[in-house]
């Protein structure tokens, strides 16, 4: 059975795939991030909901939490990358190639890092540094 909080996070993510506003979504993970600091799955989506409301200081700082919490978690790592290509941050091919290594041994989550790329570009079609890494992931 489910905790409240797990209950929590799963209906959060129902909102984010039913379209809600990512600034609406933002404070729901961050609550959640709040109560159970070590849940890895939680600070990639704060982290990717930060990306996308353009928020790339608090995406990285989420991102890293995650990467660190779950290095291999390929959107953890692309998270990271991405935020730090957002500021300027070196470093970005060391977590472009984690992401690639866990994608080359499983393709469910080769998948899913393809529609969350997929996603990102129908929710911030502009979105440039997320064409970049999705060129390098899946070119």
């Amino acid at each position: 059975m489910n905790s409240p909080l797990e209950t929590e996070f799963e209906q959060a993510i129902a909102r984010y795939q039913n379209g809600d506003a990512v600034e609406d979504l933002i404070p729901v993970f961050k609550d959640i991030c709040d109560r159970a600091p070590k849940n890895s799955a939680a600070w990639t989506c704060l982290s990717w909901l930060y990306l996308l409301g353009d928020r790339p200081k608090s995406a990285h700082k989420a991102a890293h939490t995650a990467v660190k919490l779950t290095p291999q978690d390929p959107q953890a790592q692309v998270n990271l990358a991405l935020a730090m290509l957002d500021i300027g941050k070196p470093g970005v091919r060391t977590h472009i190639e984690r992401a690639l290594e866990v994608m080359a041994y499983s393709d469910e989550l080769r998948e899913e890092l393809e529609r969350n790329c997929q996603d990102g570009l129908t929710r911030k079609p502009d979105w440039q540094n997320l064409k970049r890494v999705q060129n390098w992931l899946f070119a």
